[in-house]
């Protein structure tokens, strides 16, 4: 029996959040992105923004697993910004995100330890604001139902959906309806089950293809 692998989860919407020490605001930006161009285009967005501010520090990870990384100081000292932000992401596990803290200097040095902790906390107490969409493998499932019933299926798959991991799809109109539904693998069973008993046998949902499905979950805790 093969072990389902395991994504990074990314963010479901950019937040910002405000942190300020020893007269420093550092103004955190989590944005969700696709691919690394992405993110520079996101930096390059804040950086026209706050024209003003003395640094943007930046890490961003891409790619289903993770794999690709890049961090800037952006003229901090050496390892005390980029990397403790990334930091932040990489415990998390999250991918397909970047994250830039904005630092307006209030005047005051924070030393070095003071500054890993001060993006450190400004990232995390950012990301702590997302909402988080989960990765998996999953699988379709399509069942047509005759229009007359197409509310009633709905609900009944909606609410199943919630309690099995499950998402909805969409919803396509033809001779019948096609609701659509992404299944983890080992709920099919169930899924197939639950249908008949509902159905009285007289529907059976179609399987489809497997691939890797975006689930949003709630609030990050």
């Amino acid at each position: 029996m093969s072990t389902q692998r395991r994504y990074p989860a990314t963010i479901a919407s950019a937040v910002e959040h405000e942190l300020v020490i020893k007269k420093s605001r550092f103004i955190g930006l989590a944005h969700p992105i696709g691919s690394p161009e992405e993110a520079e285009a996101v930096v390059a967005q804040v950086k026209k923004q706050a024209w003003d501010a003395r640094h943007h520090c930046v890490a961003m990870v891409t790619g289903l697993l993770g794999d690709q990384a890049r961090s800037s100081d952006d003229g901090e000292p050496s390892g005390t910004a980029g990397m403790p932000i990334l930091e932040v992401i990489r415990r998390r596990e999250l991918t397909d995100v970047v994250v830039v803290v904005t630092r307006y200097f209030g005047g005051v040095k924070l030393g070095a330890g003071g500054l890993v902790r001060a993006y450190s906390s400004s990232a995390s107490e950012t990301l702590d604001l997302a909402a988080l969409v989960r990765r998996e493998t999953l699988t379709q499932v399509v069942l047509n139902v005759p229009h007359a019933d197409a509310g009633r299926y709905d609900n009944l798959l909606r609410d199943w959906a919630a309690h099995h991991g499950a998402t909805l799809g969409e919803t396509a109109y033809a001779a019948q309806v096609a609701l659509e539904l992404w299944v983890p693998p080992t709920e099919l069973d169930r899924l197939q089950a639950d249908i008949a008993s509902a159905s009285a046998g007289a529907l059976v949902p179609v399987v489809g293809v497997e691939r890797v499905v975006d689930v949003p979950q709630s609030a990050a805790r």
